[in-house]
């Protein structure tokens, strides 16, 4: 019995030093930790029947995973970028790096984050970019629609991004630098930096954080199947009248399918949602706007000859305040548009309330004057869209029209539904328009023309 005690306590002892050695063979940058799992060497080599909690992917949960953590910034040209580039090294495959409560991560380098595998990061912390424009506008990942640039780029398989802390974009310097300037502008070269952008991932989960004061779009997926957001908050606030935020949108995207959003507050001053060409499966509920451009689908049919489309979206429980625009589909006009489709979208159960255009189908996107809207008209068909207990009301700004369903002439609307609409307008009786809609919308509706 004491022999088998002692060989007992010898194989403990072996794997102890076995593990030690490992880690201190690691070369981990100053601050840095590595946490294992509880008792995880003596799991592996004497097993116990135990039922294994797994997460939505079929991997290891939290408390189970590899802990990585690294130093906090001392001020705000700490850079740490090495040091969360190595520790998200470190936790592929299985681990975790957590970013830790009252502590800031300073982020002053471009980082490609492409390789991710099975890998959680916990920010409870503030990841903060540096405002060197300079720098930023030289170093960044760059993508032709539209001429998006971001600090960094988020992909691989199987990513959780999670906790109670905050991404700043430091986007004040930006708005700044970038007032009185426009986005669409073909003259434009000053690139703003996106603040959380995927491309090529495919199981991506982001929950629970505060996304802050984007220097452009706050959010957008390029090439992602799955992606997810639970319990955000985005904001753009500036702290000088005389350059506020631009198109700071809240959600955007290309070349998704599967993108959800919910229990989440948007507080910008652009949309709000917005998914971009080929976007298809969608799932919007208790969703939360201020002052924003609204819930749209599109824009699309911008580039010429190119076909774009949106499927199957579901908007449900949305409140909509002080904006342009309510519930909206946009698409390209012009002598340069592409073509394409917006097929099999619901918005149910939507509060808009102090909206200029609380429902709009605008197919004279962007800023496209009335004569060259009809001289080159929108080909994106628009089919099967229902509104149904649609609420609120508007601005007053265009009159007594609370919803203008305008289909280009260049384009097939039909299978449109509204029901239940009950908007109000400062101007009078309400008015819906519908021009150019095939079939019956289902209430009672007038041309633009008879329109006041």
């Amino acid at each position: 019995m004491k022999t088998s005690i002692l060989c007992f306590l010898s194989c403990v002892a072996s794997l102890t030093s076995a593990s030690a050695i490992a880690l201190d063979n690691e070369v981990i940058p100053r601050g840095a930790s590595i946490t294992l799992p509880h008792s995880s060497s003596l799991r592996s080599r004497f097993p116990v029947q135990e039922k294994v909690k797994k997460d939505n992917w079929g991997n290891a949960v939290e408390k189970d995973r590899k802990k990585i953590t690294i130093r906090a910034s001392k001020h705000d040209r700490d850079d740490v970028s090495d040091d969360f580039l190595w520790a998200l090294k470190k936790a592929n495959n299985g681990g975790l790096v957590h970013l830790k409560k009252n502590k800031k991560y300073v982020i002053g380098k471009k980082l490609d984050l492409t390789f991710l595998n099975d890998v959680y990061v916990n920010v409870d912390g503030e990841i903060k970019f540096t405002n060197d424009i300079k720098y930023w506008q030289a170093n960044n990942f760059y993508y032709a629609f539209q001429k998006s640039i971001t600090f960094w780029v988020w992909g691989g398989k199987d990513i959780k991004i999670y906790g109670s802390g905050v991404i700043n974009g430091n986007g004040q310097a930006w708005w700044d630098g970038f007032s009185g300037a426009e986005i669409l502008d073909p003259n434009n070269v000053y690139y703003r930096p996106i603040l959380f952008l995927t491309d090529n991932a495919t199981n991506v989960e982001v929950t629970g954080l505060h996304l802050k004061d984007s220097p452009c779009w706050t959010t957008f997926m390029v090439r992602t199947k799955n992606v997810a957001f639970d319990n955000i908050y985005i904001d753009a606030v500036s702290t000088n009248a005389s350059s506020l935020p631009k198109n700071t949108d809240g959600f955007d995207s290309l070349n998704v399918d599967g993108l959800s959003v919910t229990n989440t507050r948007v507080n910008v001053g652009d949309d709000c949602f917005s998914p971009k060409p080929n976007t298809t499966n969608i799932f919007v509920k208790n969703l939360w706007c201020n002052g924003t451009h609204g819930v749209s689908m599109g824009s699309i049919g911008q580039y010429p000859g190119v076909k774009d489309y949106i499927s199957n979206a579901w908007i449900e429980n949305v409140t909509l305040l002080n904006g342009e625009n309510g519930a909206r589909l946009k698409a390209w006009a012009g002598p340069n548009r592409g073509y394409g489709y917006i097929n099999n979208i619901t918005y149910k159960d939507i509060r808009i309330e102090n909206t200029d255009a609380p429902v709009v189908l605008d197919q004279c996107y962007f800023k496209i004057n009335a004569t060259t809207c009809k001289s080159y008209p929108s080909n994106v068909n628009i089919t099967n869209v229902k509104f149904q207990n649609i609420y609120g009301s508007s601005t007053g700004k265009n009159g007594r029209i609370v919803a203008d369903l305008t289909c280009s002439p260049g384009a097939t609307c039909s299978g449109i539904e509204l029901e239940d609409i009950r908007i109000t307008s400062p101007k009078g009786e309400p008015q819906i328009v519908c021009d150019n809609i095939q079939g019956d919308i289902g209430v009672k509706c007038i041309p633009k023309s008879q329109a006041s």
